[in-house]
């Protein structure tokens, strides 16, 4: 298969490689995120009892307030939290954990927002490449 290309809006700049774990629904970290393990907890969400951590973590925007950035801190300095957030807006909850993550334990995550149809066109399992510029590398 040929490697396709998108490009998507930096919010916290930054490179990733890892395969892609992609939901449609949005996702409430407090609560709902094990940052010990990086496993989705939320018994009602669609990925309840998969691992995030380390993968490109694909939710079109966060549900709750700001312990979503408490709960994300923690998942950094854990080495629990997703490699990367793509997202369909500026979501300052997650930008702001990346941000805090990177003065705190010198570790940040690239947080990239997509138009709403290549988010849509994202797949579960296909390996992504991200570069500081918002190139997806979709393989």
């Amino acid at each position: 298969m040929a490697e396709r290309m998108i490009t998507g809006r930096v919010i916290v700049a930054g490179e990733a490689v890892g395969e892609a774990l992609v939901t449609h629904d949005a996702l409430s970290f407090w609560g709902g995120y094990d940052f010990h393990t990086g496993e989705i907890i939320d018994k009602h969400h669609p990925l309840a009892g998969v691992r995030a951590g380390g993968r490109i973590l694909a939710v079109p925007f966060s549900k709750g307030s700001s312990t979503t950035t408490a709960v994300l801190l923690e998942s950094v300095r854990a080495g629990t939290a997703p490699a990367a957030i793509l997202t369909t807006g500026a979501d300052a909850f997650f930008a702001l954990a990346s941000i805090v993550a990177d003065v705190m334990y010198g570790k940040s995550f690239p947080v990239i927002a997509l138009e709403p149809a290549d988010f849509a066109a994202l797949q579960t399992g296909e390996q992504l490449r991200i570069e500081r510029s918002g190139v997806i590398h979709r393989n």
